[in-house]
């Protein structure tokens, strides 16, 4: 076995607002099994398909896909900030080989990543890991998103040449599942907004402060009834696992942006990062789910999904 995966929702509200004992004992367990998973792997390199949250990623280049061959954390909701372990070499391999596919992929030397890669890369290796990484940025937050065929197809081609190295290598998708959290848009924003969304790197302390503030009284009101944010959707969620476990990922072509944005909410498309990382496995041939969980975590304002894979032998 050379190709494992795990898929994990984030959010910046876990350890935070608390969804009361079970679901919390429930969510600990399942990491704590993923933990194991990837543990009895001992993957060699790990791939990390994630998207931004306008702290690292910004409208003054905004890419549909970026492979970091150099990474750096924002270090924003407690993540460790700092440089990530990326295998440069690797990663770079890896570029050049997604171009061969017929996929337009950027590359950044210094990409800068915040909570959407580097909190499921901290649930899984713990804070200040050595263990070599690939960043693999996907938009899924700054308008307008290309087909999400393309998205499947940047996986498959990640998944082949992987495949070809001859290592143990862990794709891990982080994002989604529903949830429509308080992440600007810029179409209709106000200038300080917009100014903010082309290029705010480097917030002060006390706009990160305010920023995160707001965040987490949306998840509190949102869990209260508030009725301002799109709620949770179990059905969105359960079809969107269901495709990816079925292994029938073409069937997700037809999801168009529109129609994950009303069932799923605006970070609905994170999903995209699932697919990604499922379509990578797939490119080894067949695979099978080994575990699966899901909550609808009103107070993370997120369907918390989790899901790991293997390749079939």
């Amino acid at each position: 076995m050379t190709l494992a995966l795990c898929a994990l929702s984030h959010s910046p509200l876990f350890g935070i607002n608390d969804p009361g004992p079970e679901t919390l004992d429930g969510v600990t367990a399942a990491l704590d099994a993923m933990r194991t998973f990837v543990r009895d792997f001992d993957p060699a390199i790990t791939i990390v398909f994630g998207p931004d949250h306008y702290n690292g990623v910004f409208y003054d280049m905004m890419p549909a896909f970026c492979i970091g061959s150099g990474a750096s954390s924002v270090g924003d909701w407690g993540t460790e900030p700092g440089p990530l372990p990326v295998d440069r070499a690797a990663a770079r391999r890896l570029t050049r080989a997604v171009l061969d596919a017929g996929i337009d992929v950027a590359q950044s030397e210094r990409l800068h990543v915040d909570h959407g890669i580097t909190q499921p890369l901290e649930f899984l290796f713990g804070k200040g890991s050595t263990r070599p990484v690939i960043p693999v940025f996907v938009n899924a937050v700054g308008l307008p998103l290309g087909p999400v065929q393309r998205v499947r197809l940047l996986g498959e081609a990640i998944g082949r040449e992987v495949g070809s190295w001859g290592q143990r290598v862990l794709v891990i998708a982080s994002g989604g599942l529903s949830h429509d959290p308080p992440v600007p848009r810029l179409e209709g924003a106000a200038p300080e907004v917009v100014a903010r969304l082309i290029d705010g790197r480097n917030p002060s302390p006390e706009a990160r402060a305010e920023r995160q503030r707001r965040v987490i009284q949306a998840g509190k009101a949102h869990a209260q009834g508030d009725g301002s944010f799109q709620q949770i959707n179990p059905e969105f969620d359960a079809l969107v696992l269901d495709t990816l476990a079925s292994g029938r990922l073409a069937d997700a072509d037809g999801w168009t942006n529109d129609w994950i944005q009303r069932s799923g909410g605006h970070s609905g498309h994170e999903v995209r990062a699932w697919l990604a990382a499922f379509g990578a496995l797939s490119a080894r041939g067949r695979y099978r789910v080994t575990n699966r969980w899901y909550w609808p975590v009103k107070e993370w304002m997120t369907g918390f999904g989790m899901m790991t894979a293997v390749e079939e032998s």
